[in-house]
């Protein structure tokens, strides 16, 4: 679980991106939107095939060109390393749809 100035220090950098803290959950919330449908599901598939290989997947909802995602580690109850990693992914590759 991340806790204290690590946390901090890994969250900040998310935060400035548009991530926010969910209410009543130790979770962090996004929501992404895209040109079309292909966009967004070609940013879901590639999101998938890194939380496949971590086995840490996401909690994400898509309508047509809106991904909307929350990361939050169950094993934990809250927020972990492996939720800013993947999260950070979604950031890099993001910009490649811009």
């Amino acid at each position: 679980m991340l806790e204290g100035e690590e946390r901090q220090k890994q969250l900040e950098p998310l935060f400035k991106a548009g991530w926010t803290m969910v209410q009543g959950r130790d979770a962090i919330y996004k929501e992404y939107l895209f040109k079309n449908f292909n966009e967004a599901f070609s940013f879901m598939t590639r999101v998938a095939l890194l939380a496949e290989k971590m086995d840490h997947h996401p909690e994400w909802f898509n309508v047509y060109n809106k991904v909307q995602v929350t990361m939050s580690t169950h094993d934990v109850s809250g927020l972990s390393s492996k939720d800013v990693r993947v999260a950070n992914f979604m950031e890099e590759i993001f910009k490649t749809y811009q």
